[in-house]
């Protein structure tokens, strides 16, 4: 018997012997690039509906590095993202498109280039955006949001946290009571600012605060330009770094309305003038979508530090973050 021929009948057994009660195979060609997949996940009645609706997703820590944790399945969340947005601009079919928020945050730049793309998407393609918030859109998931022409959020979402974080440590004291000196040779007085080995002294403070203040600034502005209600003065007053739910946040004007994803389609629909239209998402081959819940994921959390990121709170190189860490005010 013939290789080919011993491979055909071991095929054939493991598929009789795995073939029970409600088992059954399927064998159907699959692509073998790793390039975006469209999956339809649901259409209006019709023959020929050919407007499309694209949900993309933004779930987890916002980071441009690949993810490689206990959980991850080993993407890059801005270059993902990115390439979704691609996707459905370079689609002539594609109509509107709903941004599902479902994230705390993460680095200033991978927030502010997401949001870049999403505005950007909207002035060349100049088709309405959505952006409906679930569970978490705070901080750096707010800020992506900023990008939609429209806000919705579920009345038990939790938005806000308008501000940037620098988390410093300094392990100097207990390395002296160990008796372990670090001594750096630099070419100039700051260029080990914020080490973990020496303390965070007044200066190293001043220069920090500044950049804080400056990136803050900007998240101001990104909402003040996306709350059209709201001057930048009053966005300012609710900028203290605290959440909200999503009654909360409709409120005070932060969003526009109360929706679920469902809701979030139906009004993007209504905004494009389509009569019927196909919801639609990307993936990578062989990834299966139920429907418009099935990709959403929030890998595993303590205090809403992803697991799946383990260098982002890496507390020995400080990152500018806006970035929800679970606390809201004192």
């Amino acid at each position: 018997m013939t290789r080919n021929r011993i491979v055909l009948v071991v095929l054939v057994a493991a598929m009789v012997a795995g073939c029970g009660r409600n088992v059954g195979w399927v064998l159907k060609p699959v692509s073998l690039t790793e390039e975006l997949t469209e999956t339809v996940l649901r259409a209006d009645p019709g023959l020929f509906v050919g407007d499309k609706i694209a949900l993309v997703d933004l779930s987890g820590l916002i980071v441009n590095d690949r993810d490689e944790g206990i959980f991850s399945g080993g993407e890059n969340p801005v270059s993902l993202f990115v390439e979704k947005i691609d996707k459905a601009q370079d689609d002539p079919a594609v109509k509107a498109m709903v941004l599902r928020i479902n994230s705390p945050g993460g680095g200033v730049t991978a927030s502010d280039i997401l949001h870049r793309r999403v505005k950007k998407f909207r002035e060349e393609k100049k088709v309405p955006v959505v952006a409906v918030l679930e569970d978490v859109a705070a901080s750096g998931g707010y800020y992506v949001a900023c990008a939609a022409d429209t806000i919705v959020a579920h009345p038990t979402t939790i938005t806000g946290s308008i501000g940037v974080i620098v988390q410093t440590v300094s392990f100097a004291d207990t390395m002296k009571k160990l008796g372990i000196s670090a001594d750096a040779v630099t070419s100039g007085p700051r260029k080990d600012m914020a080490s973990p080995l020496k303390p965070l002294d007044l200066e190293d403070r001043k220069l920090i605060q500044a950049m804080v203040d400056e990136f803050y600034g900007r998240f101001v502005d990104v909402v003040a330009a996306s709350r059209s209600k709201l001057s930048r003065e009053q966005v300012k007053a609710l900028a203290d770094g605290r959440v909200y739910t999503g009654e909360q946040a409709r409120k005070l004007g932060l969003v526009d309305n109360l929706a679920d994803v469902d809701e979030a389609v139906a009004l993007a629909k209504t905004r494009s003038g389509s009569k019927a239209v196909k919801v639609v998402m990307y993936h990578r081959p062989l990834g299966y979508r139920a429907n418009a819940y099935s990709s959403l994921s929030m890998p595993a959390q303590i205090n809403l530090v992803n697991l799946s990121v383990p260098g982002l709170l890496d507390l020995t190189r400080p990152r500018f973050l806006y970035l929800w860490t679970g606390r809201t005010f004192e």
